[in-house]
């Protein structure tokens, strides 16, 4: 990304919301298709499960919905095709369905840059927080210690957190209450148009970074401020983008 589209980027932003500076203080990631290469696990299972059930839901569409709670999603898809409200117990069945699924999958590799991105953001001394829409244990389970020294189990927000889950911004104010910081003292980390969508509603600076299928314009639309092709080049960016930000 070139200095002036930045420093636009920036001005927009502060424009947009209000603000009369943004200085970051924490970086707020999002796990899957961020932190870990995980979705097309999530969008096999997701297929898997809800075929079992009797719902349709195609893989892409998990590309949709990521960053929504599953339970959420299930009652939408319920929705769409039973044409009625499912109660909670009904959904947390059908989820754990899809968890089962999940939990047969190979393990989801750290996604290339990520580790790299956060020991620079360390580094720099901004605290790193992980907001995530997911209720996997087995992947919630991994983050501290795959991520040693970089996350803390007291900087992760899970989908056990919050009653609204993404799009809705409810995540990432916990996540800044966790880290203590306020929407301008923030960074988002994104790859999913709902998690953008959140951000956004949050009043965050938001970073899209596009590692699944959808095309760009799923991301701008959705309000994202800066958009990377995928975490290696934002790791190989940072130092750039870091330093234009403190400049600004």
């Amino acid at each position: 990304m070139k200095i002036e589209e930045l420093k636009e980027a920036i001005q927009l932003y502060l424009k947009k919301h209000g603000f009369g500076q943004f200085c970051p203080k924490a970086v707020l990631f999002d796990m899957d298709g961020v932190i870990y290469d995980s979705m097309p696990n999530h969008a096999h299972s997701w297929h898997q499960a809800m075929a079992a059930a009797g719902i349709e839901m195609d893989e892409s569409e998990a590309y949709l919905y990521e960053g929504m709670r599953g339970v959420e999603t299930i009652k939408l898809k319920a929705r769409q095709q039973w044409h009625r409200e499912i109660s909670d117990d009904e959904a947390q069945k059908l989820y754990d369905l899809k968890a089962a699924a999940f939990s047969q999958c190979p393990p989801a590799l750290k996604m290339e840059g990520t580790e790299e991105l956060m020991r620079q953001i360390h580094a720099d001394g901004l605290k790193i927080c992980v907001v995530t829409g997911s209720g996997q244990r087995t992947l919630l389970d991994k983050l501290a210690s795959d991520f040693r020294g970089l996350i803390h189990q007291d900087l992760i927000v899970t989908s056990f957190d919050v009653t609204h889950g993404k799009p809705a911004p409810d995540p990432y104010l916990a996540g800044m209450r966790k880290a203590g910081v306020k929407p301008w003292e923030s960074i988002v980390v994104e790859n999913a148009p709902l998690g953008v969508q959140a951000a956004v509603a949050a009043h965050c600076f938001t970073v899209a970074v596009n590692t699944g299928p959808l095309p760009n314009k799923e991301l701008a639309d959705k309000g994202a401020d800066v958009i990377m092709p995928d975490m290696k080049t934002f790791c190989q960016e940072w130092k750039r983008f870091y330093s234009t930000i403190l400049a600004n």
